[in-house]
């Protein structure tokens, strides 16, 4: 039975701490993974290593302005505005419908989650196309898959709960 009284999730639901726990190491995995390098690119007897903060950093320096805001958008703005939304479902008062809306939006604009780990696939795949340059995926995509990961399923239990029939 829905109710529309304001409560937190976390009231509904007090014995899930593992919500607050995939909030909490996913933004501990987003903060590691934009610091560490991604990408290392090397051609002839140049090496260049990027991490997803420097590589915005030098989209922008090279005046590539719009590619350098989508990243920064979609890998910085976005993952941490999710997160702290998830953060408000889970433990501010709010009726179901606000909820809803919230979970609806982020399940929409989640599809865009991934760009950054696609991204780098693709310049990995290109790269290793050409013979005289190589690509290689660094530690930090893999921090910043796995966050964005926990962020998904953190929303996709939280769907679960706002939309379970008895809230017991």
């Amino acid at each position: 039975m829905k109710t529309d009284q304001k409560k937190t999730l976390q009231h509904l639901y007090p014995k899930r701490i593992d919500i607050l726990i995939l909030i909490i190491a996913s933004a501990v995995f987003l903060f590691i993974g934009l610091r560490l390098p991604v990408l290392t690119v090397r051609k002839l007897w140049e090496r260049n290593t990027f991490s997803i903060i420097s590589g915005i950093i030098n989209l922008w320096e090279g005046r590539y302005y719009i590619l350098s805001f989508i990243i920064f958008f979609f890998s910085v703005i976005f993952p941490i505005a999710k997160l702290v939304t998830l953060f408000v479902i889970w433990s501010v008062r709010l009726r179901d419908h606000q909820r809803e809306w919230l979970l609806r939006g982020l399940s929409l604009l989640g599809k865009w989650s991934m760009l950054d780990v696609f991204v780098t696939a693709i310049i990995i795949v290109s790269i290793k196309l050409g013979a005289l340059a190589s690509a290689k995926a660094e530690i930090g995509i893999y921090y910043f898959g796995i966050s964005i990961l926990l962020a998904m399923l953190v929303t996709n239990l939280q769907s679960n709960l706002v939309n379970r029939p008895d809230k017991s």
